[in-house]
């Protein structure tokens, strides 16, 4: 084989493996997460022991149990999906176990963003459960203080109710939009006196518009 046909050979072989390396991870773009995946959901980034670096010792362990379902929805107007609890009040450097209940039929998630990366790919944990099941995870964080996001990643959950935060310590800010705790960036608005008002100004604009044509046409040009 002559030179250059070995050095073609070569090219076109480190472009195939390239090729199918990032087939692979856009196929399974998690893949260098740590994830226990069966039918009944998911457990990814389950940390029990690895300290950040800044902690020398766990400070508490602690555990929450978190319901999705409908039903908790119901006291936010315009919310469609819920959480048993939307805020979480931890110490730095504590062990959090979170028990995952879904009450519905459809799948539904509770993530943490923001973690570090050099202990959780992605700065990820996540736990997935299908309708009608259950999972548990355990994760430790930092010990500085931070506010955390928590949420579903389904496609609208998050958008439609199914947010919260995690304060480590005093936090650092209160996120926006969390049921109960902090106001949207558009509030709606269902009060009757503002379906009220709406209609008054409808009535004003009407009025206004009548006097223009009637003066118009009082003038002459139409």
């Amino acid at each position: 084989m002559s030179l250059h046909r070995l050095l073609l050979t070569g090219v076109l072989m480190c472009i195939g493996t390239l090729s199918a390396s990032t087939w692979a991870e856009q196929a399974n773009p998690h893949s260098h997460h740590d994830m226990g995946l069966d039918k009944t959901g998911m457990v990814m980034n389950n940390n029990t022991d690895n300290l950040p670096t800044e902690c020398s010792r766990i400070s508490e362990d602690i555990a929450f149990t978190v319901y999705a379902n409908v039903d908790y929805a119901r006291p936010f107007p315009g919310n469609t999906f819920g959480m048993s609890q939307h805020n979480y009040q931890v110490k730095p450097c504590s062990r959090i176990t979170i028990t995952f209940v879904n009450e519905d039929q459809v799948r539904h998630q509770w993530m943490v963003h923001g973690l570090p990366n050099y202990i959780y790919p992605g700065g990820m944990f996540h736990l997935e459960a299908a309708g009608g099941y259950t999972q548990t995870g355990t994760f430790i964080v930092p010990g500085s203080d931070t506010t955390y996001l928590v949420h579903c990643d389904m496609a609208q959950h998050m958008e439609k109710g199914m947010k919260g935060q995690l304060q480590v310590g005093s936090g650092n800010g209160q996120l926006w939009a969390i049921p109960g705790l902090s106001a949207n960036f558009n509030r709606d608005d269902y009060r009757s006196e503002n379906s009220v008002n709406n209609g008054f100004w409808a009535i004003i604009g009407l009025l206004c518009s009548a006097l223009f044509v009637r003066l118009i046409r009082s003038s002459g040009k139409i």
